[in-house]
């Protein structure tokens, strides 16, 4: 059962598209039809399936989940306690929570079955850069 690690660098909140690599490490392998499982291995950021045409779609997600979570310093969220990293850290561990760390795509034909559309992302929770680590996992 394949596996590889990928690190994705990021530059603030917002979100990564890494579509190419899995579909790269999927077609390297040649599965009739599989699994790819994809996971993040940390608390404060996640992974979504979006559309990968319109860039508009990416700055609205990251907008709505700054709305729907606010920072710490926002009066809103002034019940928070976790802030040990900073105002941005508890919002993120949240939006993590509220969204999925692993992801699962079928494989058919050596090929992701990712619509038209769809590109598969990293979205980043935190405002400082950070180096994330994906873990492929391809499943026969």
């Amino acid at each position: 059962m394949p596996q590889t690690r990928l690190a994705i660098e990021t530059h603030g909140q917002g979100l990564y598209e890494f579509t190419r690599h899995a579909a790269d490490f999927v077609a390297r392998h040649k599965p009739d039809e599989g699994l790819l499982t994809v996971f993040v291995r940390h608390t404060s950021c996640s992974l979504c399936i979006q559309e990968n045409a319109d860039p508009d779609v990416k700055r609205d997600l990251a907008a709505f989940f700054s709305r729907l979570v606010p920072r710490a310093t926002d009066p809103q969220m002034a019940y928070l306690v976790h802030r040990l990293e900073g105002p941005d850290d508890m919002p993120a561990h949240i939006k993590s929570a509220l969204t999925q760390t692993s992801i699962g795509i079928p494989v058919a034909s050596g090929r992701l079955m990712l619509g038209t559309w769809q590109g598969i992302y990293l979205f980043e929770h935190r405002d400082q850069p950070h180096r994330r680590e994906i873990v492929l996992h391809l499943s026969a």
